[in-house]
Order: C-alpha cells, then structure tokens, then sequence
C-alpha cells in the first residue's frame, strides 16, 4: 500500500501519521518529548531530541512491510525559529515562544520603522514579543552577534525538520505570513527591515509548498507549512459556501479564507491577525489561548476536587446545569463586552461556589465560549459567511459544542470529525507528488449541533 507519512509537530504532542491513497489514517504513532531550557534557564523545545526523533521514525517507517513510503510532509506550530550553521546543525536552542522579551530592544526596533502601530498594520501582525518570530532574529542579532554571524540559514521549524531528511533550505510563505513581522502585506514581499537589519541574506529561499525534493532516488519530501494554515487546506478543497473555521488546540484560531479586508489597529489590539494561504491568499483570523486556559483551569478544578486531570472527558453537556448557571450569581457577562477577551473570568471564580466538578466544569466552558464568540465575531464581521467549523481537541467537547451553536444562532455549528485537519492538509498540499488518484469531496464527516 502506497502512504504519505506526515509529521505533525505541536507543542506538546508529536505525532506521524501515515495516509493511504484515499487519505485515510492506517498507522500513527505519538510521543511527548521532555523540554530543556536555553541559556537563560527558560523552557523550551528539545531540538536535538525532536530531530532525533523525526529521523528515528523516517528509519521505522521505511522497515514497515505493509506499506511503500511514497511522501513525507511537515505541519508544526508557528513562531519558532532553528538557527543553522554551513552544515545545517542548529546552533542555539529553540526559543520558546512564549519567553519575555526586552524591553529595551522594543524600543529600538519600533521607532526606526514609524512605530508601532503603523509596523503592526503593515506585518499584519500584533505586538507580541517572541511570538512575532522575526523578532527572535532581531534579538539574537542584537544580543548575541558573534553567534548570529555564524547562522547560515534561519529556518521556520516546519523547513528546519524537512531540512534533517533533504540537507536543503527553504522559507515557505504559511509560515512567514503568521504573525511573524517579517511580511510587508500591502507590497506581498518581506518588510524593508528585514534588509535593513542585514537579516535577508540569511533567509533561505521561498519555495511553493506543493513542491518536493526526493531523497534516496524514491520519497518526495515536502517542505513544510504552518499548522493553521495547513489546517485550512481540506476545508478550502471540500467547501465552496463562506465559512469560519474554528481550529483549537492550545490556540482557538478563527479563520475566515472569505474576508480579506485589511487589518486595522483595533482589530490587532484585540490578537486579530492575517495570515498567509499556501496560495499567498491573506486570510483574516483571531487568536484565543483557550486551549491552555482550559489546561489550566480544568487540572484548578481537578486538583480542588480530587479527580484526575482528565476527569472531563467523562462530563457531556447538560443543559440542566446551563439553566441554572445563567440565573444564578454566575451568570455570564454579556457576549458584547469588551474586557472578555482579555481574560477568562473563571480564573477569578472561586471554586468552594460550586457544589460539584461537574458544575464547575460547565462554568469554565460558558466562560471560554464567552471569549470565544468575541474572539470569532472580529473576523465573521461584515463577511457572507454561515457556516462554522470546529476542528480540533474542543470539537470533541459537546458542552463547548452546544453552548458555541446557541451563540450563534444565526449561523450552522459543526464538529469535524477530521481531528488531524493539519496533518491532512500538509498530506494534500503535495497530492501531486505521490497520489495518482483524485482528491475525493468527502474527507471531512460533520457534526451539526442545534441552536
């Protein structure tokens, strides 16, 4: 049988999948690898383990005897840059994203390219520190220049791990168009301070996603993409009709390929972003750290009474305790207000107010559904769009499931029951390079939840 095996690399789990012709899951296999810490004691990926691991894997799959290993892609998480030397080894450790950043070098940078709002419109990009990932080049070539003079390449993480198998460097434009700063949206080519800095030449460069390159004479490897927009290539193939698409993991990130209207202030100050397609589409979307607020408060609750961490996977929705909520003291703040989208109000509750967990945990949906709608509604504004689609860990959760379609009464919910849309996304991306058959319409089974 004839399979693409796709790694798709998120920050906490590392999966590899492989895709038979029909794209259909027939083998997998997943794995957390401990963190370390970088120079400054911060956590962070262990690249050393993680390429070990990717070529460790490409070694047993190529031993499976059921299955003739046609392609191989990447799907990882954004904002994350590998620094490479003449040799391709990485010469740093693999910053975590959600590490503070210097005062002071913002407010170098800033002033030099009109400041910061004006930077934020043209990047299509909120200031966020580390997670504009062309600010951890900038500060790696403020603070450590000796080092930064040694970096060959500078690699996205989907190009640095297709690199370990190919020797070959590219930049693809998924992941420059995601919040990194580095892309000029109004010119579609790289900010000029990207040159100004004497940062270009060590950006490899921009190769189409639905190219290959072949190793050992046989196996087409992809070059990569970042995972949201990876995540939105079934979605764009199977649907023609608008729609949202609500991809959740440790970000609830509201795409709309259907609104392409320019960012303004407002909008980035309230973590609306553009990105860009595999096709250099910008699409509008919104990001929400639900995912880690749902980690974190769900094991608050776990540890207050005595359960397991994943105590909720046994709690379905129960529109009883829905009732009672919202006339109780806990009632939701409306869904216009403003201040939700800083901050979800369950961190503030105090949990000896609950009679059970169960009760608890419904409260922390209601809350996180009350960030999300905000959180969507930025880029649904103004466009045709009726239709929502939830991928991901929250499209298994009939509680978040149901409370989302009564927020939008207006509109169809569905889950996708394609949990792996990043993998299948970077798997159809190179369908040309290994996949004789037509991509079917069906890859996509939908939930409809009621209003």
């Amino acid at each position: 049988m004839n399979v693409v095996a796709i790694f798709d690399i998120g920050k906490t789990n590392k999966k590899v999948f492989l895709f038979n012709e029909n794209y259909q899951i027939v083998w997998e296999k997943s794995v957390i690898l401990a963190e370390t810490v970088d120079e400054d004691g911060f956590p962070c990926e262990n690249i050393v383990e993680l390429s070990k691991w990717v070529a460790d894997r490409l070694t047993e799959l190529k031993e499976l005897k059921d299955y003739i290993l046609k392609a191989i892609n990447f799907s990882t998480y954004g904002a994350s840059f590998v620094y490479v030397d003449e040799e391709g080894k990485s010469l740093t450790p693999l910053y975590n994203y959600l590490k503070p950043y210097p005062e002071t070098l913002l407010e170098n940078f800033y002033p030099k390219y009109k400041g910061k709002k004006k930077f934020a419109v043209k990047t299509a990009s909120p200031v966020l520190g580390n997670l504009n990932s062309g600010m951890q080049i900038y500060r790696l070539k403020e603070e450590r220049p000796d080092l930064f003079a040694k970096v060959k390449y500078c690699l996205h993480l989907p190009q640095y791990l297709s690199s370990v198998l190919t020797h070959q460097y590219f930049t693809d434009i998924t992941s420059i168009g995601c919040h990194t700063g580095l892309w000029n949206f109004k010119k579609m080519k790289y900010h000029k301070w990207v040159t100004q800095e004497g940062i270009m030449d060590k950006l490899p460069p921009i190769r189409n996603v639905e190219e290959t390159i072949k190793i050992e004479n046989e196996i087409s490897v992809g070059i990569g993409l970042h995972d949201s927009s990876s995540a939105l290539i079934p979605y764009t193939i199977n649907f023609t009709e608008p729609f949202v698409l609500l991809s959740t993991g440790t970000w609830s990130i509201s795409i709309n390929p259907f609104n392409d209207t320019p960012l303004t202030s407002e909008e980035l100050q309230k973590d609306c972003l553009c990105f860009l397609q595999n096709k250099k589409i910008p699409v509008k979307a919104a990001r929400l750290f639900a995912g880690n607020t749902h980690e974190v408060q769900s094991k608050r609750i776990s540890e207050h009474f005595g359960l397991p961490n994943d105590f909720y996977k046994a709690i379905t929705y129960n529109k009883d305790i829905i009732a009672d909520l919202r006339i109780t003291n806990f009632k939701e703040t409306s869904f216009n207000t403003d201040s939700y989208i800083e901050k979800c109000p369950f961190e503030n509750r105090n949990l000896d107010s609950f009679k059970n967990h169960e009760i608890a945990y419904h409260q922390l949906i209601m809350d996180l559904i009350a960030q999300q709608v905000l959180s969507t509604k930025l880029v649904i504004h103004n466009s045709p769009v009726k239709k929502v689609f939830v991928d991901g860990g929250f499209s298994k959760n009939s509680i978040f499931m149901n409370l989302l379609a009564q927020a939008f009464p207006e509109m169809e919910v569905y889950a996708a029951s394609m949990a792996q849309a990043s993998a299948l996304g970077a798997a159809l991306s190179i369908h040309n390079s290994w996949n004789p058959k037509p991509i079917q319409n069906d890859l996509i089974d939908l939930k409809f939840y009621k209003h």
